[in-house]
């Protein structure tokens, strides 16, 4: 029997891990322990999975007590995106095995310290980039491996968050970038591991730029100029478009998201001091709405990437060019959110000499696209013998995609280009011992 421990009883720890591991593989998988600051999180926790009723639970100050008590195999670290880094190096030193949301730290410096802090201790760290594992990530994957389209010169990836998803990410924590490291960390860090696990190359420089158009108290559509205000209790939430369009005034709206639930009990019991309906106009908003940026990799292979978290609708679309052919395909992301009609993913493959080919894949049920019970089947049963390539990822593949999400944002504040090596290397970083 394998044990665990939850540092960060959030939404995500309730409905990725503690979940399944409560039912599809508690016949060999353990929860033994629950850290967080905030002792509300451990009644709601305990109110919605009664098994958990008896185990015992720890505040962050308690973390080599709590390792000490229940020898954990594992400790999963799944709470605010900041306290990550402290948990990894904690649960490393005393060489236990952590898995580890996404983003694995918020910084480059930090993603060094894990890196570091892995090759001295007999535990290792597994980061849960559930994208890779979707059936059309994983297929292109394949086709790449496969050479259908030969050596990879060009990625373009153009991704769009929506209004209602987009504005979450600045009602809570994340608006924060000593929290969150910015959504080129945060959120992007997804994708930019998508593509340097599909190059299977390290990003060497990154150009970008960015701002803040949306949000923040300058937003086009802010309905007044003042800082403080909550949507639960705003005076002129009925002036605001964002509001609006997912709020009815009949208070009937059908749009359930995790991340804007995240903060609030199903009871409307909210946690303790934390708000998740902050103003998206608030003035403390520092961190940016809108990236483009030009990656170039060891391998050769360049990168034209741009999200904007303020779209019509939720998507992204992808093409990849190489010496024999070109991949493309488009994703619309929750439909119940896009008023109008729009085709089924397919991949579309292009050979340089020949004509086309539509490839259509089985959906499976599950979040991020399917991807995430196939992740829990590697994290929990192994990864699947059937499989022939990596997927799973480890600290190096999660340092650098932080390391291209920091580079982003300090290109945009340097107006240079930033050197991913000499950010991720750097060697002034002081090693936690």
């Amino acid at each position: 029997m394998k044990k665990y421990v939850i540092c960060g009883v959030s939404n995500r720890a309730l409905q990725m891990f503690i979940k399944p591991l409560l039912n599809e593989f508690s016949q060999k998988h353990e929860i033994v322990g629950l850290l967080d600051s905030d002792s509300l999180r451990f009644t709601i926790c305990k109110d919605q999975y009664p098994r958990l009723a008896q185990v015992p639970t720890y505040s962050p100050e308690q973390f080599e007590k709590m390792i000490d008590e229940t020898q954990p195999d594992y400790v999963i670290v799944a709470g605010r995106d900041d306290t990550h880094v402290d948990y990894i190096l904690r649960a490393l030193h005393k060489h236990v095995n952590v898995i580890t949301e996404k983003p694995m730290v918020t910084n480059a410096e930090d993603a060094y310290k894990v890196i570091q802090a892995e090759a001295e201790s007999k535990g290792n760290v597994t980061v849960t980039f559930n994208y890779r594992y979707s059936p059309f990530h994983r297929k292109i994957k394949e086709m790449i491996l496969e050479g259908k389209i030969g050596r990879v010169t060009s990625v373009d990836l153009n991704w769009y968050i929506d209004t209602f998803h987009g504005s979450s990410y600045f009602k809570r924590w994340n608006r924060d970038r000593e929290k969150s490291g910015g959504l080129s960390i945060h959120k992007s860090t997804h994708h930019f591991d998508l593509v340097n696990w599909w190059l299977d190359q390290k990003p060497e420089e990154v150009f970008a730029y960015g701002n803040l158009n949306y949000y923040g108290p300058n937003g086009e559509l802010n309905p007044r100029k003042e800082s403080g205000r909550f949507c639960g209790t705003c005076d002129v939430r009925n002036d605001c478009s964002y509001f609006r369009r997912w709020n009815p005034r009949s208070g009937s709206s059908s749009v359930r998201d995790d991340h804007l639930l995240a903060g609030v009990y199903e009871k409307d019991v909210p946690y303790s001091n934390y708000r998740p309906d902050a103003c998206i106009f608030d003035e403390e908003i520092s961190i940016e709405d809108t990236y483009v940026a030009t990656v170039k990799y060891d391998g050769g292979s360049l990168l034209s990437y741009s999200i904007n978290f303020s779209a019509p609708y939720e998507g992204y679309r992808l093409a990849i060019n190489g010496t024999k052919g070109r991949i493309e395909t488009t994703e619309y992301h929750e439909p119940s959110r896009i008023p109008f009609e729009y085709p089924e993913q397919t991949i579309e493959y292009y050979p340089l000499f020949g004509g086309k080919e539509t490839i259509e894949l089985v959906k499976t049920p599950g979040g991020h696209g399917g991807g995430d019970p196939i992740l829990l089947e590697d994290l929990f049963l192994g990864s699947d013998p059937a499989r022939d390539y990596q997927i799973l990822a480890g600290s190096e593949a999660g340092a650098y995609s932080i390391a291209v999400g920091e580079g982003v944002w300090r290109s945009v504040q340097e107006k240079k280009p930033i050197n991913i090596k000499e950010l991720l290397f750097h060697p002034d970083y002081q090693v936690t011992k």
